[in-house]
């Protein structure tokens, strides 16, 4: 029986990718510092594939999805794909370059704002992915977890 309940669970979220499919008129910008010191942004990566991932770290879902976004990110960063993870918390860089060296987060953690917090699109909950094409046009939305095989599967889709 579980293994049925997660098998929808699986099938579903790939159908609420697929299905929250849109694309914008012009390339997304987005502008943040990463907790590494950095900025980021996001018309410096046209040409690859950026999975844009709303997160916090109360979020249990959230917690759920970042081993896959840390082997997604880890076997096509240097291909055609990144992911950046944006927290939505206020918490201080210290704290959340810990719990992100914790998780073992490979990919760039940025710091969220007002300003960004719907900037791409809207984030009805956590986690909220956004899939920017290599153009930087936003072609998708998810609400809930993600894993890799699904973002695997959307890319190898377009």
């Amino acid at each position: 029986m579980q293994s049925v309940i997660k098998f929808s669970l699986s099938l579903f979220l790939a159908i609420s990718l697929s299905m929250h499919a849109f694309a914008e008129e012009a390339p997304a910008e987005l502008v943040l510092q990463g907790v590494d010191g950095k900025t980021y942004r996001l018309s410096d990566y046209r040409g690859k594939w950026v999975v844009v991932n709303y997160w916090a770290s109360w979020c249990p879902p959230c917690l759920e999805e970042i081993p896959d976004l840390v082997d997604f990110h880890d076997a096509h960063q240097d291909k055609d794909a990144v992911v950046w993870g944006i927290n939505t918390e206020t918490l201080p860089v210290e704290k959340l370059q810990a719990f992100a060296d914790s998780y073992l987060v490979s990919y760039p953690v940025l710091r969220g704002s007002s300003d960004s917090r719907d900037a791409i699109g809207p984030i009805p909950a956590l986690p909220t992915t956004f899939m920017i094409s290599p153009k930087g046009e936003v072609v998708a939305r998810n609400v809930g977890p993600l894993t890799r095989k699904q973002l695997e599967d959307f890319i190898n889709s377009q």
